[in-house]
């Protein structure tokens, strides 16, 4: 009937989208066609930037067509001395790009031509692109693309951290929700708000604002228990994100060294030497190969084929490593039997102020009371628990445990995860129990622990004489991997 639209049935709708995707990669091809001939031809003028619009204004994502028209670009200026005129056809690329972006603001090729073309501009407007990027952020204030972009405009603009702090607090201010944008604060605290004190590794933010940091994000997190962002920034201000570079353990006897650090490390023939207190040098150990067979691992070990490193056992030894990205240098070492050896439990060079731990506990506190009302809160759990560890892990061992295990039921998606932490943090209590028990270094036991349902750490083990586990431990399918990391006695 007359003024009534037609209604299309399903196999008409079907057929028209064919027809008209079959007209789009007719034209595609076509253009892109001509658009590598031209190129063969090195015909980079006008046209080439025509017809590569074409296709990219529909789709931002073509990387080869972006190549294309920086190469366009710098034809087109390589013979222009006046600045303004040059300047004249970066800004139109700045245009497109633009363009480009409003129809995928999450293209990398679309951000990564806009950076090349203000790297390549005469007078690149860095204050305009950061107000640019403010005006992204408000159609999509989680995109990271724009915030990674924004970090590196701010920086060229010379904009104040200062600055970029409040506008983050703005951002988190108008939705807690955004990942991004607590992101952006934990680069910006440790510089605006540096660690003054000794403590190895180093706090990422001075005591006094990680108070205050601690207390907004309590805020945020109890705003809204069941979101996760403010509880995933909590985590990083109480340092379970963060891992530096450091010494696990080593032995030496005059057979065999054993080194293990946190993290893979690739270990070069003159990293490591052994001195005697009065800084003679007793041995420069260069053989290390890596336990795994690997560049870069986090446990070495070298045959010193009965040299006399430790020619009298009661003497004092030191440990240097000339490690460029470790922040201990010299390590004072014990004796046990025939060998020297150094440990340092995991987790535990971790430490808090008065303050901030009162901080802490006040949280604790806090979170255990919302589990009164919402005993079921995944997040207020966790975070409870985490700042069990971060208040005491050993006075709060058992309860934090605990917690776990109802996460394992609450979070039945996750439960591996969390058994895989209860493991890790049974395993940390084993690893300091042991060092203060009579068979330490020789032998550590872990046949007892019924809820020790991984191994974790191994490089913690490498100083051991033997390591005895159960059976159920079947994380190593092989015992021999795991043997591999005593290196005292196979």
């Amino acid at each position: 009937m007359h003024g009534r639209l037609k209604v299309r049935t399903t196999e008409e709708e079907r057929e028209r989208k064919k027809k008209e995707q079959t007209l789009k990669v007719k034209a595609y091809r076509a253009a892109m066609a001509k658009i590598q001939e031209k190129r063969r031809l090195q015909q980079l003028d006008d046209e080439m930037l025509v017809l590569t619009s074409q296709i990219l204004l529909r789709n931002p994502d073509v990387s080869t067509l972006w190549n294309i028209r920086r190469e366009c670009v710098e034809q087109k200026s390589l013979n222009i001395d006046d600045v303004d005129q040059r300047q004249a056809i970066y800004d139109t690329e700045l245009n497109f790009s633009e363009q480009c972006l409003l129809v995928n603001p999450k293209s990398y090729n679309g951000w990564h031509h806009r950076c090349w073309t203000l790297e390549h501009s005469p007078t690149a407007n860095w204050e305009r692109e950061v107000m640019l990027c403010s005006k992204y952020l408000k159609m999509d204030e989680r995109n990271f693309h724009t915030w990674d972009y924004r970090r590196y405009v701010v920086e060229k603009a010379r904009t104040s951290k200062q600055n970029e702090l409040d506008f983050c607090t703005e951002k988190i201010k108008a939705n807690f929700s955004n990942y991004s944008s607590w992101h952006h604060r934990s680069l910006l605290l440790p510089q605006l708000y540096p660690y003054e004190g000794d403590a190895q590794p180093k706090r990422a933010m001075n005591e006094e604002k990680l108070k205050e940091e601690l207390e907004m994000v309590l805020t945020a997190a109890f705003t809204d228990p069941n979101d996760s962002s403010a509880w995933f920034y909590q985590r990083w201000l109480l340092g379970y994100s963060r891992q530096e570079l450091d010494v696990c353990a080593f032995r030496c006897d005059n057979n065999r060294a054993v080194l293990s650090f946190t993290n893979p490390i690739i270990l070069t023939e003159e990293d490591v030497v052994i001195t005697d207190s009065k800084g003679n040098i007793k041995k420069k150990i260069t053989n290390w190969k890596s336990i795994n067979g690997a560049k870069s691992d986090t446990t070495w070990f070298c045959s010193l084929n009965g040299d006399k490193v430790l020619e009298h056992i009661n003497d004092q030894y030191l440990l240097e490593l000339h490690i460029t990205d470790i922040n201990v240098k010299q390590i004072t070492l014990k004796t046990y039997k025939q060998s020297v050896y150094f440990f340092k439990p995991p987790n535990q060079s971790f430490t808090f102020t008065e303050n901030v731990l009162n901080e802490l506990q006040t949280q604790l506190e806090s979170c255990e009371s919302l589990l009164e009302y919402e005993p079921d809160s995944k997040w207020t759990l966790l975070t409870s628990a985490l700042l069990m560890r971060a208040i005491g892990s050993q006075k709060y061992h058992d309860k934090s445990l605990k917690y776990l295990g109802k996460l394992e039921k609450v979070d039945i998606l996750r439960e591996n995860y969390y058994r895989d932490m209860a493991s890790k943090w049974i395993l940390e209590k084993y690893l300091l129990d042991w060092t203060s028990s009579e068979d330490f270094p020789g032998k550590l036991d872990l046949r007892n622990e019924e809820h020790l349902n991984a191994i974790f750490y191994p490089q913690y083990l490498c100083i051991a004489d033997i390591v005895l586990v159960s059976e159920k431990l079947n994380h190593y399918s092989d015992k021999k991997q795991l043997q591999g990391f005593i290196a005292f006695k196979l």
